[in-house]
C-alpha cells in the first residue's frame, strides 16, 4: 500500500509558476527510491493524462504539451516528489495527481495509474 499526499496547487495567472509537492509513504513493500513516480492531471471534462514521470534511475518523461515548461524531480531522502511548472497556460488548469505508474511512459497506451493521491487543484486564469 502506498500513501501519496500532494500540495502546492492554487490560482495563478497565465505565464506564472507553481511548484507541486508530493510526500510518499507506504508499507514494507514500498521503497520510494526504488519507485517510478509521476504526475498526472485531469482537466474539466477530460480524462486523466500523464504529464511527467521520473524513473528510479532519475530518467524522466514529459508529455509533449509540457516539455520545456515542467520539470520533475525527486528527493529520495525525504520521500518527496516535485513538479516545477512554469509558463502556465489556461489549458494547464486541472487537478494534478501524484501517482505511480503500472508500466512505462512514452508508449501507447499510456500506463495505468497504480496508486494516486487526492490531487491538488491548479487553476490558471487572469
Amino acid at each position: 500500500q502506498v500513501h501519496l499526499v500532494e500540495s502546492g496547487g492554487g490560482l495563478v495567472q497565465p505565464g506564472g509558476s507553481l511548484r507541486l509537492s508530493c510526500h510518499a509513504s507506504g508499507d514494507s513493500t514500498f521503497t520510494f527510491s526504488r519507485a517510478d513516480m509521476g504526475w498526472a492531471r485531469q482537466a474539466p471534462g477530460k480524462g486523466l493524462e500523464w504529464v511527467s514521470g521520473i524513473y528510479n534511475d532519475d530518467s524522466t518523461y514529459y508529455a509533449d504539451s509540457v516539455k520545456g515548461r515542467f520539470t520533475i524531480f525527486r528527493d529520495n531522502a525525504k520521500s518527496m516528489l516535485y513538479l516545477q511548472i512554469s509558463s502556465l497556460k489556461p489549458e494547464d488548469t486541472a487537478v494534478y495527481y501524484c501517482a505511480t505508474p503500472l508500466g512505462l511512459w512514452g508508449r501507447d497506451p499510456a500506463p495505468d495509474v497504480g496508486f494516486s493521491g487526492q490531487g491538488t487543484q491548479v487553476t490558471v486564469s487572469s
